[in-house]
């Protein structure tokens, strides 16, 4: 039996895992906005906010809540039914499961490709160059693009993340392999 997160790399078809990914969690956490809606009301689309690691001019990172609202109500692929998805392209992904356990504190880092983190279970910080610290758990994503900073007086580059709490942080990575935007808190629209 190949182990689940084996069976992850090697899936081929990343877009639509991420776009599957991404509309259940835009339903989990738009679900008081979708559910208000009366019989027979046009559907309004829902929002997933996510926070984005990027880098600006001076090669300093930051973090800015963000939001993927062109989500269309459509089937992911017949016969499913439909589902609310907005549709990331990307040129080629990888998925990782990776599991921090309790008091792991890495160091001051680059994110090694784009990548959206999605919590699963348990709580982690991110800390960017700007001294701006997020805590996220599950329903809360993250888009890490932090690549090109500039060490800082400190020699900081990038962010420095860990976990929270007293269980471990248990997360889905989907790594992009195209080439990072810079200077762009905001590209996804």
């Amino acid at each position: 039996m190949i182990p689940f997160e084996a069976r992850l790399l090697m899936m081929k078809n990343t877009p639509k895992i991420l776009a599957a990914v991404l509309s259940t969690t835009a339903l989990t956490s738009s679900v008081s906005s979708v559910s208000a809606q009366q019989p027979g009301d046009k559907p309004t689309p829902p929002s997933v906010a996510y926070w984005h690691v990027w880098t600006d001019k001076d090669g300093v990172s930051h973090q800015r809540k963000e939001a993927l609202h062109d989500f269309e109500f459509k089937t992911i692929e017949p016969p499913a039914a439909p589902m609310w998805i907005d549709k990331l392209q990307a040129e080629a992904a990888s998925i990782t499961v990776l599991v921090m356990p309790v008091g792991w504190r890495g160091e001051w880092h680059e994110n090694p490709h784009r990548q959206w983190i999605v919590p699963l279970s348990g709580r982690w910080f991110v800390e960017t160059m700007d001294g701006q610290r997020v805590e996220m758990g599950p329903g809360e994503i993250s888009f890490g693009e932090d690549q090109g900073t500039k060490p800082d007086a400190k020699g900081h580059k990038g962010h420095l993340s860990g976990t929270v709490g007293d269980v471990p942080f248990v997360a889905m990575l989907v790594q992009l392999t195209d080439v990072p935007t810079s200077e762009q808190p905001t590209h996804f629209k």
